[in-house]
């Protein structure tokens, strides 16, 4: 089984924005991180997972890690919603992120993932370091 924990963070939203991942594939821990500038939060959220997906072996059983909602509800039930409706929210407005989104989509679409919902700063270790590591990327820009 593959563990992901993924994290984004931008200094000022917009602004200075870090993503990290740390896959644990059966006990083996790898850790990736990037940054942009001139990026939003939720970009950085999507990226992570997006980063992950294209680095592990796909045939595995994955659980991802997200303490966004944003992510989570979005790649499990909100993105059925846009598809079908052409690009638009439930106010008839662009989805933001649409190729981020579409990039995740195309990732998943052929695996099987549990996504898992995690509160921020609950003391979950593996959730607390991906948080750091995403703001320290966001810091090296």
């Amino acid at each position: 089984m593959i563990k992901i924990y993924t994290d984004g963070s931008c200094l000022n939203n917009p602004g200075d924005g870090g993503w990290a991942v740390i896959i644990n594939d059966d006990g083996k821990i790898s850790k990736i991180t990037g940054n942009e500038k001139n990026t939003t939060n939720n970009k950085m959220e999507l990226m992570a997972p997006i980063n992950a997906l294209k680095k592990i072996n796909k045939n595995k059983y994955i659980e991802i890690y997200t303490d966004s909602k944003y992510v989570k509800l979005g790649i499990t039930e909100w993105i059925h919603k846009w598809i079908k409706n052409n690009w638009k929210t439930s106010k008839k407005e662009d989805v933001k992120n649409k190729e981020l989104w579409l990039e995740l989509y195309k990732l998943t679409k052929s695996i099987k993932i549990k996504w898992i919902w995690i509160k921020a700063h609950s003391g979950d270790p593996l959730n607390e370091e991906v948080d750091l590591l995403a703001k320290k990327s966001a810091l090296s820009n």
